[in-house]
C-alpha cells in the first residue's frame, strides 16, 4: 500500500496542534502567572469538558458531512488563534478560560476527522498501516515541536511555545488542503458496508451500537486509562518547577515530551506492523499495566534526568493507545456506518477521564502533596488494566465471525 503523504504531513503538524500548550500551560500558570493548583486544574479541565460535551455529536456530524477537509483546517486555525490569545491577554483570566473553551470545541472535531479521512482514503483493509504511519508522523511532529519549544524557552522566551503552536496550526491547515477531495470515499469513512462512495447505505441505529457489551466495556476502560494517565506529566512538571522558574519548567516539560514522543513513534510503527497479527488485546494490556509502574516511579524519584527517563514508559503506553483504540473502534463498528460516532464517543470518554484526572490530582496535591497524588493515579491504572484483562475480548476482525458477540449488523 502506498501511504498518503498529505495525511502524513497533516498528522506531523497536528502532533503539536492537538496537544497544544497543555503541558506548558500548567507550568506557565504556576510559575509565570502564580495561579493556585486548584485554579490550574480548572483551567486544564475546562477545555476537556467542552470537548466532552461536543465529542459525540461531532462524530455524528463527521459521519454525515462531505466537507471534512474544510472542517479540519478550520479547527486547526481556531486552535492557533486561541493559543495566541492566551499569550496576548494573560492578564485577564477570563480570556484564558474562553480560549480553553474554543480549543476544546476544535479538538472535539480534529481527531475523529483525521481518522475518518484516513479510513475514507485507505479503506478498512489498509487502515491499520495508514493509521500507524499517521500516528508515527504525529509523534515525530511532537518531537520536533518539543525540541524547538525547549530551545525557545531556554534561549529566547517561554512565550515562544505559544507562537510555535500557532505556526504549526497554519502548517496543518495547508497540509490538509493538499489532500485530494476525490480520494476520500465518504461511505468508507463512516465505516459503511460498501466501498462505493455513492452507495446510500443507512447506518445502524444508535441503540444497536450501544447494545454491544464490548463497546460498553471499552468505554469504561478508556475512561480508566486517561483518569490514571492524564495528570501525570503536568504534575511532574509542576513538582520540578516549584523551586525553579518558568523557562526551566517549560524546558523540562519539553524534554519529557521529546522522550515520550520518540517512544510513541516506535510503538506506532510496531502497532502498524503487528496489530493485525498479534491482536489488539495484548498490546492494550501492555499499555495499561505500564501506567502504575510510571506513577510509582514518579513518586519515588526526584532527579530530573531520572524523571525524564521514566517518560519513556509514557511513550510506550500512549503510543500503543493512539493506534489500538482506533483499530478497536473500527473492529466494533465494521459495517455499521457509525465509526465516527463511536470514535467520537470514545474521545469524549478520553476527555472526561482527562478532566477528572487533572481535577482530582490537583486537589490532592493542594491538600496532601505530590506523592499521594501519584499513588492514587497508579492505583486507578491498575484497576483499569484488571478490568480490561477480564472483561474485554479480542476484537481482531478475523476472530469476530467466531465470536458470539460479533459486531452488530446494519439495520435497515
Amino acid at each position: 500500500m502506498k501511504l498518503n503523504k498529505a495525511m502524513l504531513s497533516t498528522n506531523f503538524f497536528a502532533g503539536d496542534v492537538v496537544g497544544g500548550i497543555g503541558p506548558y500551560l500548567a507550568i506557565y500558570l504556576l510559575t509565570g502567572l502564580h495561579w493556585s493548583p486548584g485554579n490550574i486544574g480548572l483551567a486544564l479541565a475546562i477545555g476537556s469538558l467542552t470537548t466532552v460535551a461536543l465529542q459525540t455529536p461531532a462524530g455524528a456530524f463527521i459521519d454525515s458531512t462531505r466537507s471534512k477537509r474544510l472542517l479540519l483546517a478550520s479547527c486547526a486555525l481556531l486552535i492557533g488563534c486561541a493559543t495566541i490569545s492566551i499569550l496576548l491577554f494573560s492578564q485577564y483570566p477570563v480570556v484564558i478560560y474562553i480560549a480553553q473553551i474554543f480549543m476544546g470545541v476544535a479538538v472535539a472535531f480534529v481527531g475523529p476527522c483525521i481518522a475518518a479521512i484516513t479510513l475514507g482514503i485507505s479503506g478498512p483493509e489498509h487502515f491499520t498501516v495508514q493509521m500507524g504511519a499517521n500516528q508515527a508522523a504525529n509523534h515525530s511532529g511532537n518531537v520536533f515541536a518539543a525540541i524547538l519549544g525547549a530551545g525557545l524557552a531556554l534561549w529566547i522566551s517561554a512565550e515562544g511555545v505559544f507562537w510555535l503552536v500557532a505556526i504549526m496550526a497554519v502548517g496543518m491547515a495547508i497540509s490538509i488542503g493538499m489532500v485530494s477531495g476525490s480520494a476520500i470515499n465518504h461511505n468508507a469513512a463512516r465505516g459503511g458496508l460498501h466501498h462505493n462512495p455513492n452507495d446510500g447505505d443507512e447506518p445502524s441505529t444508535i441503540g444497536t451500537i450501544a447494545a454491544d457489551k464490548r463497546l460498553l466495556t471499552l468505554v469504561l476502560c478508556v475512561f480508566m486509562f486517561h483518569f490514571a494517565n492524564a495528570a501525570m506529566l503536568p504534575l511532574v512538571g509542576q513538582k520540578l518547577s516549584v523551586n525553579s522558574n518558568v523557562n526551566i519548567g517549560i524546558a523540562f516539560a519539553a524534554a519529557c515530551i521529546v522522550v515520550a514522543q520518540f517512544w510513541m513513534t516506535i510503538m506506532s510503527i510496531l502497532c502498524a506492523a503487528r496489530a493485525d497479527m498479534w491482536g489488539r488485546k495484548p498490546l492494550f494490556l501492555l499499555a495499561f499495566f505500564i501506567l502504575p509502574i510510571r506513577g510509582m516511579l514518579f513518586m519515588w524519584l526526584d532527579d530530573p534526568v531520572a524523571l525524564i527517563s521514566v517518560q519513556s514508559l509514557d511513550g510506550i503506553a500512549n503510543g500503543i493507545f493512539g493506534v489500538i483504540i482506533l483499530l478497536i473502534a473500527a473492529d466494533l463498528t465494521r459495517g455499521t456506518g457509525r465509526f465516527n460516532l463511536v470514535q467520537g464517543a470514545l474521545a469524549a470518554v478520553v476527555g472526561i477521564g482527562s478532566a477528572a484526572s487533572n481535577l482530582l490530582a490537583e486537589e490532592i496535591v493542594q491538600f496532601f502533596g505530590y506523592s499521594p497524588a501519584f499513588i492514587t493515579l497508579a492505583i486507578l491504572a491498575f484497576i483499569g488494566g484488571t478490568l480490561y484483562l477480564f472483561l474485554m475480548p479480542e476484537t481482531l476482525p478475523a476472530q469476530l465471525d467466531e465470536d458470539d458477540g460479533a459486531a452488530p449488523q446494519q439495520t435497515g
